[in-house]
């Protein structure tokens, strides 16, 4: 039995979880559906209808995040970690440690497929949700109209503002905020379904398959509407690591899916008294006094959803960069004490430009639904793929029971993304072609690695042998200690080569350093560190950590203290490989892949910086390569 303080400890958990996980479908009644009755679907409201769509909506919610989501995909956690990229890793064979760029294979593919989709994702989810909320101040009087897109690009602007100053203070509102919104959706949705109680019919599953086949072409159609409703459940597994299990959960039972039932059955009783109330079912709930309040309320509620996707795009990238796949950049802490809270300068300016121009390009919340849900269907598609490769891989499950279970979710998840590419021509297009850019990005990044990579070891002598031969010379030694940055633990490092070569001299300690990106998320224990004597007054170091760490060098040598390795950091110089890329016809990439990579290495950010050590201590040695 839960003793009170781990009850407690668990409740507080699931209130923070409200605030950050359950935002972007929190949200969803703003629009989804209103989308189910567009003018596209030629559907009318009727009861037959409303029950139909009300049954696919609830057995949406109950099959894809109940079933699916939080009793079988949250079983798959790295290390307690969740999301694309951590399923990716924990479904590759080997996951140790390596500094040369994996191969993109049919497991890391899919991962990245899914990451690109999910930066589609984050862009659309602040455009549309911060449009639908302050719509709300339509239906008072069209004579807002004009304001509303204005409005709406202000509070993004503000809202992208604030972004470097972190969510440490705000986010200890952000769950209570989050309490009052889904307490506000539940109040208003079981006063109106109360008033028309057959709605609750909807509730049994027959409605929906009547629906469906009563309806087969606009019915398929449709889906791509109801799946709106679904929207933000893959943040219930990547935000795993920041609450647990049992806090997502709880949240989930307790609160938001109750209030998201209420909340659409009672949008549904009111389309059932009055049809007319299509044009904005969500808003129409409310009593008139209590409008404005409430559109308040919802343009708070959206802003919180957004945050939660921002915050989800920085953690992405700062894990894409640590496995390789995105070059460096300037990566913030934004909290003392919480070192999930980060801020990517480089990402959120690009997120803003594409954000605004969305909110620019389409005007409305409903000319956005078009664009919005493939890109969230395409990553469900592809995290249920690896699932099944980590539930063969991993939980060593038979071909039988992996055909079955994820066979089931695979079909809810392809009929959902067929419904949305129906969308394509109207707007879907966007995020497929962001992913597919930033895909693109990703693996030429990596090839560009790999291209260099096997350069180097090709061409650099390898470490012990070519130590024996310079120790053996006659060449000066200097006092100090050299700490040459290698990315091959074995092979020579260029800028040791080179420093040799040209300046005949070697400082009396020499310490070689490789850092390598475990394929989980945090490295501990005594493996963490790895430092071997080479010769008198040289060592080999191997740092290892996890992909949602930071490398500090000056602070991870000072932990090698403990074995055997004290160095005066403050006066030690390190030693960098500059490596300048030449684009050739030579085999390898395509020549243009090869200039964006050159473009993406020059414009990443500086070794020195990323790794966090002191500028007037680096001395960066440049060697060219041909790719």
């Amino acid at each position: 039995m839960t003793n009170p303080p781990e009850r407690s400890t668990s409740t507080r958990m699931a209130l923070a979880a409200l605030g950050v996980v359950y935002g972007d479908i929190g949200t969803s009644p703003l629009y989804a559906l209103r989308e189910c009755f567009h003018i596209s679907h030629s559907l009318s409201v009727t009861l037959p209808i409303i029950t139909g769509l009300l049954s696919l909506i609830i057995w949406a919610l109950l099959l894809v995040v109940t079933v699916k989501y939080l009793l079988f995909v949250m079983r798959a956690d790295n290390q307690g970690e969740g999301g694309i990229l951590a399923l990716m890793a924990l479904g590759q064979c080997h996951r140790e440690e390596s500094a040369f760029p994996l191969r993109i294979g049919p497991v890391i593919a899919l991962g990245l497929l899914g990451a690109s989709l999910v930066y589609g994702d984050g862009i659309i989810t602040p455009a549309i949700s911060v449009l639908s909320a302050v719509e709300g101040i339509e239906v008072e009087t069209t004579a807002y109209r004009p304001y509303t897109l204005p409005i709406a690009i202000a509070v993004l602007l503000a809202f992208f503002a604030i972004q470097s100053r972190g969510t440490a203070r705000l986010g200890g509102w952000f769950g209570p905020i989050m309490l009052i919104w889904f307490v506000t959706l539940a109040a208003l949705g079981i006063k109106s379904a109360v008033q028309t109680p057959e709605v609750f019919a909807a509730v049994s599953p027959h409605h929906a398959v009547q629906f469906l086949l009563d309806h087969p072409k606009q019915g398929f159609a449709v889906l791509g509407s109801v799946f709106l409703v679904l929207t933000g459940a893959e943040a219930l597994y990547a935000d795993m690591g920041h609450f647990g299990k049992g806090p997502i959960r709880l949240g989930w039972y307790r609160v938001v899916l109750p209030s998201l039932l209420l909340q659409y059955l009672g949008q549904g009783a009111l389309l059932i008294r009055q049809p007319e109330a299509v044009t904005n079912p969500f808003y129409l709930l409310a009593p008139g006094w209590f409008l404005v309040p409430l559109v308040i309320l919802a343009t708070v509620a959206t802003i919180i959803a957004s945050q939660a996707m921002l915050s989800g795009a920085f953690s992405l990238t700062h894990q894409a960069i640590q496995l390789g796949y995105l070059p460096r950049m300037d990566i913030r802490y934004t909290s003392a004490s919480h070192i999930g809270q980060i801020y990517v300068p480089a990402m959120n300016v690009l997120m803003l430009i594409g954000t605004v121009g969305l909110v620019v390009l389409f005007g409305t919340s409903s000319n956005l639904a078009a664009a919005y849900g493939i890109a969230v269907a395409g990553t469900m598609v592809l995290s249920t793929l690896l699932i099944s490769v980590v539930a063969r891989r991993q939980w060593k499950w038979g071909w039988l029971a992996v055909v079955c279970v994820t066979g089931f979710f695979l079909i809810m998840d392809l009929s959902f993304f067929g419904a949305n590419v129906l969308k394509i021509p109207h707007g879907g297009w966007l995020p497929l072609v962001l992913g597919a850019g930033l895909f693109l990005l990703m693996t030429t990044w990596n090839g560009g690695r790999r291209l260099i990579a096997k350069h180097l070891w090709s061409k650099m002598p390898q470490l012990t042998a070519y130590l024996k031969e310079v120790l053996a010379q006659p060449l000066t030694r200097v006092p100090g200690t050299a700490v040459y940055l290698t990315q091959f633990p074995d092979l020579t490092p260029p800028s040791f080569v080179q420093n040799v070569r040209h300046n005949k001299v070697l400082h009396e300690q020499l310490v070689f350093l490789t850092t390598t990106t475990a394929r989980v998320p945090t490295v501990t224990g005594s493996h963490h560190v790895r430092v071997e004597p080479l010769a008198k007054g040289v060592r080999r170091v191997v740092v290892q950590y996890g992909f949602m760490e930071t490398p500090d060098i000056t602070r991870l040598l000072a932990a090698c203290r403990t074995q055997g390795l004290d160095l005066d950091l403050d006066q030690a110089t390190f030693f960098l490989s500059r490596v300048n890329s030449l684009a050739t016809p030579k085999p390898g990439m395509a020549l243009w892949r090869e200039r964006l990579f050159i473009f993406l290495s020059r414009n990443s950010q500086r070794a020195s910086s990323f790794f966090h050590i002191p500028a007037e201590q680096v001395v960066e040695i440049g060697v060219v390569v041909e790719i």
